[in-house]
């Protein structure tokens, strides 16, 4: 039987792109420990769980993470090929920074942080290690963004500036303006360290 071509007809010259990026699934050899963490870190709720996977949102989608149980699993040692981390963009400075305090009082504070330029982002690890980057989108428009991609700032220092998350939210509490808050520093040229 000949393949329907009218399903295929004028799409292999055409790239469809996804509507949105749907969800992240893990596996674990603790999938308690793992929900209970993205639950605490997203703000969000479990909708489903069973002895093998659980799952979880925070937004009207029916899940963004989900977790599946694997008690066999070894954990790796050092850097191996594979994923380097998912990231989470917040409305706007003062969210990312609340979720920053609500999270450092229950212990669970950022490895690292850095301004990118077109992002101010706050690196975490879960349980297992996995890398979860919480972050703001430092400019108003997508446009902007890109053109500041393009620019010479973002060839000398494709990585960012190293930030104090207490510091930043000092700063906001006191009143400094968010542009400022946000600008990146020009440090110069920064080596491709990849943490």
């Amino acid at each position: 039987m000949a393949p329907d071509s009218s399903l295929t007809h004028g799409i292999e010259a055409a790239t469809i792109v996804p509507t949105k990026l749907a969800h992240i699934v893990l596996r674990t050899t603790d999938k308690r420990a793992l929900l209970d963490w993205y639950v605490a870190v997203l703000g969000g709720a479990i909708v489903f769980e069973n002895e093998f996977i659980g799952f979880m949102t925070y937004d009207d989608e029916h899940h963004r993470v989900a977790v599946i149980q694997m008690p066999d699993l070894k954990k790796s040692e050092g850097l191996a090929p594979g994923l380097h981390h998912v990231a989470f963009t917040y409305a706007g400075l003062r969210d990312l920074l609340a979720t920053f305090a609500r999270l450092k009082e229950r212990g669970i504070v950022p490895r690292y942080c850095i301004n990118h330029g077109p992002t101010t982002s706050m690196y975490y690890e879960d349980p297992d290690g996995n890398r979860v980057e919480l972050q703001i989108d430092n400019f108003a428009t997508m446009a902007q963004a890109n053109d500041w991609i393009r620019s010479p700032a973002f060839e000398e220092n494709p990585i960012g500036v190293d930030f104090d998350p207490d510091e930043l939210l000092a700063r906001f509490q006191a009143g400094e303006p968010e542009a400022v808050l946000k600008k990146r520093p020009d440090i110069g040229p920064r080596g491709l360290t990849v943490r």
